[in-house]
């Protein structure tokens, strides 16, 4: 990416109940899980999901604790910006939220926090301070 930043994150405008910035994935999941998606949006995240759970690691499956949040607190997943295929499917789910009026942003970062989880195409990390997930 032209900024030199290392590392992008999709999340949401409104922090969650834990006080954390939701990923856009899972923000499109639990609009599905509600039963809000249009046919076509449902198709899209079912495809879609089924594409990354084929080609891209779930950090939870290589370390179950990646996300516990006694010793992770806030942790977050984070594409590497060389992982072009992962990132460019981002913008399906990003139409998908805009159509549903859920706020939505691309924070930027090349040291958003203390990595606990890395492969060739994301990283886990602890934010480096509460709030913004970005540094």
């Amino acid at each position: 990416m032209a900024d030199g930043a290392l590392y992008v994150r999709f999340q949401g405008t409104d922090l969650d109940r834990r006080g954390r910035f939701p990923g856009v994935f899972g923000l499109v999941n639990v609009l599905a899980a509600a039963g809000k998606l249009t046919a076509e949006q449902e198709r899209f995240r079912q495809a879609n999901n089924a594409w990354y759970d084929a080609n891209f690691t779930n950090p939870s499956d290589v370390d179950p604790t990646v996300y516990d949040h006694d010793l992770n607190p806030g942790a977050a997943a984070w594409f590497k910006t060389s992982a072009h295929p992962l990132v460019e499917r981002v913008a399906g789910y990003l139409e998908i939220l805009t159509a549903h009026g859920v706020g939505h942003e691309a924070v930027r970062s090349s040291d958003p926090g203390r990595i606990v989880y890395e492969d060739d195409h994301q990283i886990v990390v602890v934010p480096h301070r509460h709030g913004k997930t970005a540094s």
